[in-house]
Parts: C-alpha cells; sequence; structure tokens
C-alpha cells in the first residue's frame, strides 16, 4: 500500500474515532467518496492495525442500525420548513 493511501486510511480512521462520524460524512470531509472510505475502513485498515479495525466496525454497524432513524428525521425537518 503507498504511503499517501495509509495516511488517508489513517486520517479518516481518527477522524471517525473522535466524531463518530457516518462514512458519508467522512468522505465529505476528506473529500473522498463513500466507496473509497468505506472501502478504507473495512478492507485496508484491518492490514495496518487490527485493534483500531475493530473499533471503526463497530461505530459503522451503530451507524448503518440508526440509519433509517436519521432519514426519518431529515424527512420530519424538510417538510416542517416547508410547512
Amino acid at each position: 500500500m503507498q504511503d499517501y493511501i495509509q495516511k488517508r486510511v489513517l486520517d479518516i480512521c481518527a477522524y471517525i474515532l473522535e466524531t463518530r462520524a457516518t462514512v458519508r460524512k467522512a468522505a465529505q470531509v476528506f473529500q473522498v467518496s463513500k466507496s473509497t472510505v468505506h472501502k478504507d475502513m473495512t478492507e485496508r485498515l484491518p492490514s495496518l492495525n487490527k485493534h483500531l479495525a475493530q473499533e471503526i466496525k463497530a461505530i459503522l454497524d451503530e451507524n448503518k442500525a440508526e440509519r433509517h432513524l436519521r432519514g426519518g428525521e431529515a424527512t420530519r425537518r424538510k417538510y416542517k420548513e416547508i410547512g
């Protein structure tokens, strides 16, 4: 793995651990695609640091479990602004 990719993986990892951000938010902050963030966290990070990968997996699983709630809340806010 090239050095700049390793640095990106560890930077995104630190950001997600610090803020508990979603893949979408991390992608926006680091100006890469959601697919890149997901691949970095699920495939590349375990080869660099297994312990961090386990922590990230827990956060990503939590975010995935809550995504339907976030979507409902966003829809509620959207229609509240309109009405």
